[in-house]
């Protein structure tokens, strides 16, 4: 597994069938990156993926990457699929984003019953978006559920074909709690298609624009009981699935390529400058040294962190061992990590090139500048992290968050539950 993946001129992608393994997927994203990194301007005026960069992700194999082999899927691993971001991340981060979003049809899929799930994901490239921070409300009724609410963040919305909505159920009006988990509230997770929600415009940010992580809405939507689910349930039996947090192990990834994308552009850079005051080669120049030197190391660092811990989280999670709690802590921290890294190294960069990196038609650096800081607001790199960490390790036990895709104290699912 290399550190870094310098790119030739960016040329058409095609390939004749779709992508069997994870070699094959992890080989193809290889080939798009600069086709990718030519797109990220356009990409990021429209606000959205283009459809020929959807159609990209789609013969990378980006969509199914995540798809049980049992269905002709080539069901990356996770820290394949970590592998597989960073690789499309250092051609364009929002391209990466939205990857990230659309292949978790793979890991939804396995918390449905199968009959439903095929009936969902009866094309393998089906693309999912959709909120799990449960901003809705669902009234259980005869047969179902009936939704209501508005949700944020739906990165890939305008390119799906499944959205998914999270609510806190209600009997009569009233919260009830959850049979699973034991907490005071049921948190579960509705799949429909986008057609039945409003989507609003509302994605005007400062940066990873080309995610289109527009608002949607439903009023009084009925949602069919198959098709509600919670990722403390999984049906599918396998590693992927036996803690909640799947959907969040490969997120590093983005930033570890985003990164690497811009230490690749610095050095590339420095082989053709001089300071403009002491006319000295930026190859001659200490400052600049030390600079790349630093987040070399800073980046390396970060990346071992990543792929070390999410290793040693799947190894375990294919075993039979059922406290799972540190390895899923160590990859939660190795997570943080990587992106608040990764943000200190592109804002190293982006001083040390100083006045040319503000120009956003010339300069990759705006965007990249960004784009780490917008990714940074996610709840997966902030301190809360580390806090709950602390926690664990002095002995207590952290308050699970009502998406148990962010609580580390629930038990691993042994066997998939009828």
């Amino acid at each position: 597994m290399t550190t870094a993946t310098r790119t030739e001129p960016a040329r058409a992608v095609r390939w004749d069938a779709p992508p069997a393994s994870a070699a094959d997927v992890l080989t193809r994203a290889r080939h798009a990156i600069p086709l990718l990194r030519d797109a990220a301007s356009r990409i990021e005026e429209r606000r959205r993926l283009p459809d020929d960069i959807v159609d990209v992700l789609r013969q990378v194999g980006a969509w199914r990457a995540v798809m049980p082999t049992e269905w002709g899927g080539p069901e990356l691993t996770s820290p394949e699929q970590a592998q597989l971001l960073e690789l499309l991340a250092q051609g364009d981060a929002s391209a990466a984003w939205c990857a990230m979003i659309g292949m978790d049809s793979g890991i939804y899929a396995g918390y449905l019953d199968d009959g439903v799930a095929r009936e969902l994901y009866q094309d393998l490239d089906t693309i999912t978006a959709g909120a799990l921070f449960p901003t809705g409300k669902a009234e259980k009724v005869t047969g179902g559920y009936v939704i209501s609410g508005q949700w944020r963040f739906a990165s890939c919305v305008h390119h799906c074909q499944v959205l998914m909505a999270s609510c806190l159920v209600h009997e009569d009006g009233v919260p009830v709690p959850d049979p699973l988990t034991g907490q005071p509230r049921q948190w579960r997770v509705f799949a429909a298609r986008p057609g039945q929600f409003e989507i609003h415009d509302t994605w005007y940010t400062t940066g990873l624009a080309g995610s289109g992580s527009n608002d949607y809405s439903c009023q009084d939507l009925f949602v069919p009981a198959e098709h509600a689910f919670a990722l403390t349930r999984p049906r599918r039996p396998g590693p992927l699935l036996r803690t909640p947090d799947a959907v969040q192990r490969k997120m590093p990834g983005i930033p570890l390529g985003l990164a690497r994308a811009a230490l690749d552009h610095a050095v590339d850079l420095a082989e053709g400058r001089a300071d403009r005051e002491t006319g000295t080669p930026w190859t001659s120049d200490f400052r600049v040294h030390e600079a790349i030197g630093r987040s070399q190391m800073e980046l390396n660092a970060a990346r071992a962190s990543v792929y070390e811990s999410l290793s040693l989280q799947w190894e375990v999670l294919c075993g039979d061992r059922e406290d799972l709690r540190k390895e899923r802590i160590d990859a939660a921290l190795a997570r943080t990590f990587a992106f608040q890294t990764a943000r200190r190294v592109v804002q190293r960069l982006y001083d040390l090139v100083g006045g040319a990196a503000v120009y956003r038609r010339t300069s990759p650096f705006d965007r990249w500048l960004r784009d780490v800081n917008t990714m940074c607001q996610h709840a997966v790199a902030q301190d809360a992290v580390l806090q709950m960490a602390g926690v664990v390790a002095l002995g207590g036990e952290p308050p699970n968050p009502v998406n148990p895709a962010l609580a580390v104290s629930l038990p691993a699912v042994r066997e998939p539950q009828s």
